[in-house]
């Protein structure tokens, strides 16, 4: 297991990479030159449905700043509308514009053939509930005191 455990976060970290590749490849194939990859994949987690920035920040798992800048670029481009918590003026809330659900379906659409395409011979579903089994589980290990080294 010593070495399987790096392996896999180098694996984890690349795949993020190459995630982030492939909706280049898609925006880049729609043209549009107003947003980028990150952003894009913040759309994408947003979807249809208006969010706290702090959620937003768990969901995607992006860093407060990262996320500022990027949903602040997005609001002035046309992409995301942001507006003040009705209950709490420190908050703000985020919603897809028309152009970010846009771009948040082709995504949706990408991954569903991704997907398609996996099941036909590379990867079946049982395979894809497996991995994300084992990655969630790394995740509330990452997220616990467990992996604080002892004293």
């Amino acid at each position: 297991m010593s070495n399987s455990y790096p392996k896999m976060i180098g694996l984890i970290e690349r795949l993020h990479r190459r995630c982030l590749d492939v909706i280049k490849a898609e925006i880049d194939r729609l043209e549009i030159r107003d947003l980028n990859a990150a952003q894009a994949m913040i759309l994408f987690n947003i979807g249809d449905r208006e969010l706290p920035m702090g959620e937003l920040i768990e969901r995607g798992y992006y860093l407060g700043s990262n996320v500022s800048y990027n949903v602040k670029k997005m609001v002035e481009n046309g992409y995301v509308i942001q507006t003040p918590s009705p209950y709490d003026k420190r908050s703000l809330h985020v919603k897809s514009a028309d152009k970010g659900l846009e771009i948040s379906n082709r995504l949706s659409a990408l991954f569903d053939w991704h997907a398609e395409q996996l099941q036909a011979g590379l990867i079946n579903e049982g395979e894809l509930e497996t991995t994300a089994d084992a990655l969630a589980r790394l995740e509330g290990f990452w997220s616990s005191a467990r992996h604080a080294p002892p004293r």
